[in-house]
């Protein structure tokens, strides 16, 4: 573990070195895997970015959140990479740049590029039945509302559930809420965590797949296990546990050193503790580090849909990758045409959030409009249930993220308010 006194040496032995690169005549700080530039140098305005600067100091002085890290890439270069705020309130630790994060949904872009990863390879079509691949979704059922005491019935499912369907949450899964709510209790099936599980994912989603679905396969779209049980897929067709899939095919290629579905011990001081809003409104540490499950579980179920931890500058790689059309510095996992088809609107108007359409493990912006906020059309992201977001912007050559640990979170909108002080920072 790191001492407070070892936190203060290395934040000076980082402004030496900084000051070092300055006096050598290096324009660009290196970071991680990315050069740090004046927003000048990729078409943002300084000025306008520390309207960001005090954004992010008031969400701290106001303890809104204990810390975060933020981060923008444009042209492949970090033009805002700062850190603010505390990673440890009780102990005074401030956030590190290399601080570890939970990122629970955002770990669901991850699970998608894998799935096609092996879409390319010929593994499969995305119209394929998953029953081909997992049997146990042979013959789904669909429960159906009534006036009984159970208030509904199950019929036949009218459709096989596809890739597509798991990709595009249209598979009528649900996190084990809706109908049939009572029945996914009783199977211990609700909710997205399952870091404290014992079971391994394939027994989890075969368990599942005995369920009733909460519509027909490709009608509605129902946020859910879907990427769980894709997560389980690529481990049937690629024939690899996922956490080793993960890192022989992406992690280690890209240079993602510290993305994990659990953490080494010898990382687990730079793991950020989650905070939260309590009854009264006030900011409380809701997951110490010394009784996370990410540390001290049981390490058994790897979760595609929410399982993952990472780091802004990993999280940055994997989204600078998709940026520049499955690429990163001579590292290819997909082609252009892949990435492309993964953040067109493959949903219509069923994903009815925020009037954006929904891609293959994305939200994309349609209609700059209709959307009616600062964004670009074809952008697409997501966010996390401890309250990250990121944003991919192929038409400004941008990505953005930000990276914290609340939960609840309440109705804090900083989220939006960031997006768009990352925006509105954009001159040329």
């Amino acid at each position: 573990m790191r001492t407070k006194k070892q936190f203060v040496a290395i934040r000076l032995l980082a402004s030496f070195l900084i000051a070092i690169c300055f006096i050598s005549g290096f324009s660009a700080i290196t970071y991680g895997q990315f050069s740090t530039v004046e927003p000048e140098e990729v078409g943002f305005s300084s000025e306008r970015f520390e309207r960001l600067d005090q954004l992010v100091q008031q969400q701290i002085d106001e303890q809104k959140m204990a810390g975060i890290n933020t981060l923008v890439l444009r042209h492949g270069k970090a033009a805002y990479f700062k850190s603010a705020g505390m990673m440890n309130i009780e102990e005074q630790f401030p956030m590190q740049k290399d601080a570890i994060f939970r990122i629970a949904s955002m770990s669901k872009a991850v699970t998608s590029v894998a799935v096609m990863m092996l879409y390319e390879e010929g593994k499969f079509i995305l119209n394929d039945p998953v029953a081909d691949y997992i049997p146990a979704f042979e013959d789904p059922v669909v429960a159906v509302p009534d006036s009984s005491d159970k208030g509904y019935h199950t019929v036949s499912a009218e459709r096989p559930i596809t890739v597509r369907h798991l990709l595009t949450h249209t598979s009528g899964l649900t996190y084990g809420y809706g109908i049939s709510q009572d029945v996914h209790e009783e199977a211990g099936l609700t909710g997205w965590y399952f870091a404290d599980r014992e079971q391994p994912i394939g027994e989890l989603v075969n368990r599942l797949a005995e369920l009733p679905l909460n519509s027909q396969p490709g009608e509605e779209w129902h946020y859910g296990y879907s990427t769980d049980v894709l997560g389980y897929f690529v481990e049937v067709v690629s024939g690899m546990p996922l956490d080793e899939f993960f890192r022989k095919r992406i992690f280690d290629p890209l240079g993602m050193k510290d993305t994990h579905f659990y953490l080494p011990p010898e990382k687990s001081d730079r793991l950020a503790p989650v905070y939260g809003f309590n009854d009264q409104g006030s900011l409380e540490l809701m997951e110490p580090t010394s009784s996370t499950d990410y540390i001290h579980g049981p390490r058994t179920t790897f979760s595609g849909g929410a399982g993952l931890l990472s780091t802004i500058s990993d999280y940055g790689v994997f989204l600078q990758m998709l940026l520049n059309g499955g690429e990163f510095n001579g590292t290819r996992l997909l082609s252009p045409q892949t990435v492309k088809l993964m953040h067109a609107n493959h949903t219509g108007d069923k994903y009815v959030w925020e009037d954006l359409g929904f891609g293959l493990g994305f939200k994309v912006v349609e209609d700059l409009g209709e959307y009616g906020e600062l964004s670009s059309v074809g952008a697409y992201g997501w966010g996390s249930a401890y309250y990250p977001i990121y944003w991919v912007d192929p038409k400004t050559d941008m990505v953005c993220l930000f990276l914290t640990q609340l939960v609840p979170a309440g109705d804090l909108p900083f989220r939006d308010l960031f997006k768009n002080m990352v925006y509105q920072a954009i001159v040329e």
